[in-house]
């Protein structure tokens, strides 16, 4: 398969909040560190008590999310973003403006999916790799590759991981590095079963020139915070969306919307935005983005 050019990626960054969280003497934690029982016990707990705050903030909203126990409930918050939540936010731009496509004015349906169209591959885990930067991006490259009318594949994240080498693996990384990786070396992403994901770090498996992949030939990035309205264009108008969010208080996530107390002050997961949805939502509210 000869080599295919992509059209430009877009990339958002979402930094909600301002100030920084206070230092907690348990914030030394490494993702390597063992974990005795007793610890174990000690963040059960505190999780037992978070969710029950966190259930009674907003109780009679029947869009807001549930929390409670699930596979995290035995973390500490600071052990659950060390492990999981390694994406390093940037404020934008950092590259000269001319590179930004601008994002034109539409008429915004009061739902969109893009998973609807079947251009967007299954959630992958990411088990206690940080690599949701990596995910973010490879993600958006299948979908828009599907979008212009090619199969979907699911690409390999691994490469990504192992070869990005402004990034740190699975101890953290930057979307826009990762594109800006992407774009500049004109690398050809392969396909996972070429290079399978193994959750930690790697030598780069590098690929003679007639290997077949795929690429892109450039990306956008803007900062949407607080712009509900101008992202959901630029979703509906380009594709699934790159973004940086505060994740903090999705380790007691079960089910639901989350809508009201998302932020810890700091973008610290990359995720893929498909679509949104506005139906049964008051005007005062944002958009929900799935």
């Amino acid at each position: 398969m000869e080599l295919r050019a992509l059209r430009p990626l877009w990339l958002l960054c979402c930094c909600f909040g301002g100030g920084v969280r206070s230092a907690d003497p348990r914030a030394t934690f490494t993702a390597t560190e063992p974990r005795s029982r007793e610890r174990q016990a000690s963040a059960f707990r505190e999780s037992l008590n978070r969710h029950q705050y966190l259930n009674s903030l907003f109780p009679r909203e029947n869009s807001s999310a549930v929390y409670g126990i699930n596979q995290f409930s035995y973390l500490f918050p600071e052990e659950f973003k060390a492990i999981y939540l390694r994406s390093k936010s940037s404020r934008l731009p950092r590259y000269p403006a001319e590179v930004q496509t601008s994002v034109p004015n539409v008429s915004l349906p009061l739902r969109f999916d893009w998973r609807d169209k079947r251009v967007v591959t299954q959630v992958r885990n990411q088990q206690t790799c940080g690599g949701c930067w990596a995910f973010s991006v490879v993600s958006a490259v299948e979908s828009a590759y599907a979008i212009k009318g090619k199969p979907l594949e699911d690409l390999s994240v691994q490469q990504v991981i192992d070869c990005s080498y402004n990034n740190y693996g699975c101890r953290g990384g930057s979307t826009l590095n990762a594109l800006n990786w992407l774009n500049k070396t004109q690398v050809k992403l392969v396909r996972d079963s070429e290079y399978p994901f193994k959750a930690q770090n790697g030598l780069c498996h590098y690929f003679s020139d007639s290997q077949s992949g795929f690429s892109i030939k450039g990306y956008s990035a803007y900062d949407f915070s607080d712009q509900e309205d101008e992202m959901a264009e630029a979703l509906l108008t380009f594709g699934p969306l790159v973004v940086v969010v505060d994740a903090v208080s999705w380790q007691d996530y079960l089910g639901g919307i989350i809508q009201h107390h998302c932020s810890s002050g700091e973008a610290n997961h990359a995720v893929l935005i498909t679509g949104f949805d506005k139906i049964g939502i008051a005007d005062s509210v944002s958009a929900v983005f799935v």
